[in-house]
């Protein structure tokens, strides 16, 4: 099992061998998501916006340190560092939408939670498997777009700013997916590859969520 888990990756353009440095620009360019999470941490305090909001701050900064884990040491194992960091984020986030933007209490927030994760998985499950591989597994990103887009939707029209955000981070999590499915296709004319660019762009993205999070999502009343 432990050799399983250790056996090394080789998924971007950048990767050569399987050495810790082979991937230098993929690594630090996760510095996107530490200056994101740890600006929106200095931003939650400022303004007062609880506890909830900072920890969402501090699980971007998990999501940059997950990320330079598997683009340095990249194997099994590490590629979990990468994943559930980003999972768990996505959905707090969305927890953080329906309770924080749009005002809504414990019972039909996560009703509305688990129904939009249902379909969303459906959704995911449902791609075909030419698809998944000519993204480079990207769709594997559907439920956070739709996420991102549909409760975005939802926010705007409550007459919430916070909505804008979302939308326009479902916008740069558009660009920095395609950033993200060309890297294997340019490797012969451009051997750096573009997925540093979905680690720019995402962090770009987070620090959108960030501010919204700090200056539209203190709780009111009983919304703890």
């Amino acid at each position: 099992m432990w050799q399983t888990l250790l056996t090394p990756v080789d998924l971007y353009c950048e990767r050569v061998g399987p050495e810790i440095w082979a991937e230098p620009v993929n690594a630090l360019t996760n510095l996107a998501f530490l200056a994101a999470g740890l600006w929106g941490v200095r931003e939650v305090r400022r303004r007062g916006t609880g506890i909830f909001a900072e920890a969402l701050a501090w699980w971007v900064v998990a999501i940059g340190i997950g990320s330079a884990l598997f683009h340095t040491f990249a194997n099994h194992a590490t590629i979990w560092a990468d994943i559930l960091p980003i999972a768990g984020f996505t959905l707090a986030y969305t927890l953080f939408n329906l309770r924080r933007f749009l005002g809504m209490r414990w019972g039909k927030a996560i009703a509305i939670f688990v129904a939009f994760y249902a379909i969303a998985g459906l959704l995911t499950w449902a791609v075909p498997d030419w698809l998944r591989q000519a993204s480079n597994g990207t769709t594997g990103y559907l439920a956070p777009f739709l996420a991102l887009a549909f409760f975005g939707a939802l926010v705007a029209a409550s007459g919430n700013r916070a909505g804008w955000y979302n939308l326009a981070g479902s916008a740069i999590f558009v660009v920095s997916v395609i950033c993200r499915m060309i890297d294997p296709l340019v490797c012969g004319s451009f051997p750096l590859g573009t997925h540093f660019l979905w680690h720019i762009l995402n962090g770009l993205m987070l620090g959108v969520l960030l501010a919204a999070t700090a200056r539209f999502g203190k709780a009111v009343g009983s919304r703890q």
